[in-house]
């Protein structure tokens, strides 16, 4: 059977709406790629180039990459109600000493929970000078209404958020975001594997591929429905 091309102004007009708008989608996207892929050049760059003492000093952004060598001290906070895998556990933040700049908090990974809530996992901390790479991220702050006292008493201490105001109270002055672990192979580690919430290029490109997937699928179809059967 022959088909022939009917004009239908009504699937037209609905085309000519979202073609364009699913097309700037996918070009924003892109252009959102380009200015990560700029961005994280920047921050290597920074951190390659710069101390801890200038960086800290700077406006610090979350997944920012930093390097600092120091000694780590014996406050140890563990972070509460960490679930991998299924298994309930622990995020280790100890309070890391650099050499130069501000004592910062380091997130040292998940550690699983012992079998009861009495216990506290064995947590042991290296003593030695180190340097550290990991990422910058924010204190893990507490909703409002689910505030709760910190334990108080010998290190480790079992907390359900860890402010700065609460690091502070241990007689330093903090710098304004913590550091994650690059990886489990860090000094200090412990499952060190969760990657910090910063969205990078790749996630941009996938997006963008998703939009432009979607304006080839919408033309596709407006010019098949546009073909009718011969009567």
């Amino acid at each position: 059977m022959a088909r022939h091309w009917q004009f239908d102004w009504r699937l037209l007009v609905f085309s000519g709406l979202f073609l364009p708008l699913l097309t700037s989608l996918g070009v924003w996207q892109l252009n959102r790629a380009a200015e990560k892929t700029a961005l994280l050049e920047t921050w290597q760059a920074e951190s390659a180039s710069q101390a801890w003492a200038e960086q800290s000093a700077g406006a610090l952004k979350p997944g920012q990459p930093v390097s600092i060598t120091g000694f780590y001290g014996e406050q140890t906070w563990l972070l509460d109600n960490r679930t991998r895998d299924g298994m309930p556990g622990y995020e280790v933040l100890t309070l890391f000493h650099p050499l130069e700049g501000p004592p910062v908090v380091v997130n040292r990974g998940w550690i699983q929970a012992p079998r009861t809530r009495e216990q506290l996992p064995l947590v042991t901390t290296p003593e030695d000078l180190y340097t550290l790479n990991g990422r910058l991220a924010d204190y893990p702050e507490p909703p409002v209404l689910a505030a709760t006292e910190p334990e108080s008493g010998s290190w480790p201490r079992r907390v359900q958020a860890l402010p700065a105001e609460l690091v502070a109270g241990e007689g330093v002055d903090p710098a304004a975001m913590i550091v994650a672990l690059a990886d489990s192979q860090q000094p200090g580690a412990y499952r060190a594997d969760r990657v910090p919430d910063v969205m990078g290029p790749q996630t941009h490109y996938g997006y963008a591929a998703q939009w432009f997937a979607l304006a080839a699928a919408l033309t596709i179809l407006t010019v098949v429905a546009s073909y009718k059967v011969a009567s």
